[in-house]
């Protein structure tokens, strides 16, 4: 039943303390969950109270003891600098093993992995992130307004330099810019939307 699961739900052990995935849904959190003593699970499809795969993915993971942290991500609109720091904020707290997941373990799942990634080791670490875009095994197939994804993980690390990659998110980063940058480098529909930042 595990083994099924983990293709169903398209899981992948990056590293020994990260994974990533989809939504597990049809109701098999526990069953989903349990087998890899996750410690953290970070969704990157924020918060969604009002619907039941958001209600019944608490309920597991508190059940399982299992820190669950929601940050909001799009894979269509270029991240917002508070959503961005939301997620480093999650990386810094989370306890591994970590499943980073959103909605079909493709697209935000992808960049939150390259982004873990360059937190934990460093701008050397680069082609390693930039490999969590592979269309194998990760499906990773981007529509137009999702090219930007493979692009953000240099844009950080040229950007961040010596900084530590958080400060600079937190402090630095800006969405204006990082698209004037795909733009200058000729990426593929440029003329991208931005995430709204998110009030309190």
């Amino acid at each position: 039943m595990a083994v099924f699961l983990d293709r169903l739900y398209h899981l992948h052990w990056v590293e020994p303390g990260l994974a990533r995935s989809a939504q597990p849904y049809l109701g098999f959190y526990r069953a989903f969950l349990k087998p890899h003593a996750f410690r953290s699970l970070i969704n990157l499809r924020g918060r969604n109270e009002s619907h039941d795969w958001w209600q019944k993915e608490k309920q597991v993971t508190e059940a399982l003891g299992i820190r669950h942290f929601d940050v909001r991500l799009s894979s269509r609109n270029i991240p917002s600098r508070q959503g961005l720091g939301n997620l480093f904020a999650a990386f810094e707290i989370a306890e591994t093993p970590v499943l980073i997941k959103c909605s079909g373990g493709q697209d935000r799942s992808s960049l939150g992995c390259a982004l873990y990634l360059l937190w934990c080791k460093g701008g050397k670490a680069l082609p390693e992130a930039e490999a969590q875009f592979a269309f194998w095994p990760y499906l990773h197939r981007p529509k137009k307004n999702q090219h930007w994804l493979r692009h953000f993980p240099a844009y950080a690390v040229q950007e961040a330099g010596a900084e530590p990659l958080a400060q600079w998110a937190r402090a630095r980063y800006e969405p204006k810019a990082f698209a004037l940058w795909l733009k200058s480098k000729g990426v593929e529909h440029s003329d991208y939307a931005f995430q709204a930042e998110e009030v309190d």
